[in-house]
């Protein structure tokens, strides 16, 4: 592997990474408060746009994670920074909860079912036939398909919920129109993060816990990678990947030291 530059700036996976079902990972909590301490650049990220980073703040504090509002980045608010470049001021017909719809209210744009100028996809509890109709029928009228990720399920105390990219996956069958997903693994997300908190790829690091979204979106961000083993992903399943992190690791307690 090519030397690289110091690691000034971390990027890291919340969910498998730093949590686990509401819980915090053992070394999580030392990892967080090393970095806040070292004033180095940080970033929580994650795919889920049902809530705020406000919302993710409190959540975490409560489990006993100090992350501050301004280092978290979820799909919600690279969704609405592309919006805001590509069409400033614009409409949009959005399916998803406040984490979305405040993301896009904040960047000045008008949620409508009117001739809106694109159709956003988020993550909702309660996805309703009604409004991914509407959906469907909007977008043939020649709105543009936005998705704020292309998680196929995402994890619940009972098992597996159909997520965005299972709902993407049906309005596309319905109306012959892919969306352009925003979120992980589009290194999109990770470089419009990285702009935010003023670091540059070369010298910054993502942690996940999934080759095919956390480890994708780093290398293609251009940013080393670090594997976690405390979320989905084994040990054995990395040589089936044609790309690899620079190392891998069993947790977050790990990589404490290296801040």
């Amino acid at each position: 592997m090519a030397d690289r530059k110091p690691i000034e700036s971390w990027l890291t996976d919340m969910d498998g990474v730093l949590i686990h079902e509401g819980v915090p990972i053992p070394g999580a909590d030392a990892f967080i408060k090393k970095l806040r301490e070292s004033g180095r650049p940080f970033l929580v990220l994650t795919n889920n746009s049902i809530y705020t980073p406000r919302d993710l703040h409190a959540r975490l504090r409560r489990m006993g994670l100090e992350v501050p509002i301004e280092n978290i980045w979820t799909s919600a608010l690279a969704t609405a920074k592309f919006l805001d470049d590509q069409r400033p001021n614009g409409s949009a017909y959005v399916i998803g909860e406040a984490g979305l719809t405040t993301a896009l209210h904040d960047i000045g744009y008008v949620l409508t079912d009117h001739e809106p100028d694109y159709v956003v996809l988020g993550e909702t509890r309660t996805y309703s036939f009604e409004a991914m109709t509407k959906a469907v029928r909007l977008i043939n009228d020649g709105a543009r398909f936005i998705c704020t990720n292309p998680d196929e399920t995402g994890p619940s105390t009972e098992g597996p919920l159909p997520a965005t990219g299972a709902v993407a996956a049906l309005i596309t069958k319905a109306t012959g129109r892919q969306p352009y997903f925003a979120g992980k693994p589009n290194p999109l997300m990770m470089r419009t993060g990285l702009n935010t908190i003023g670091a540059h790829s070369e010298s910054s690091a993502m942690i996940g816990d999934r080759m095919d979204t956390d480890v994708l979106a780093g290398i293609e961000a251009g940013m080393q990678t670090f594997l976690v083993l405390t979320g989905l992903t084994r040990t054995e399943q990395v040589e089936n990947w044609p790309y690899r992190p620079s190392k891998v690791v069993d947790s977050i307690a790990d990589l404490v030291d290296l801040i």
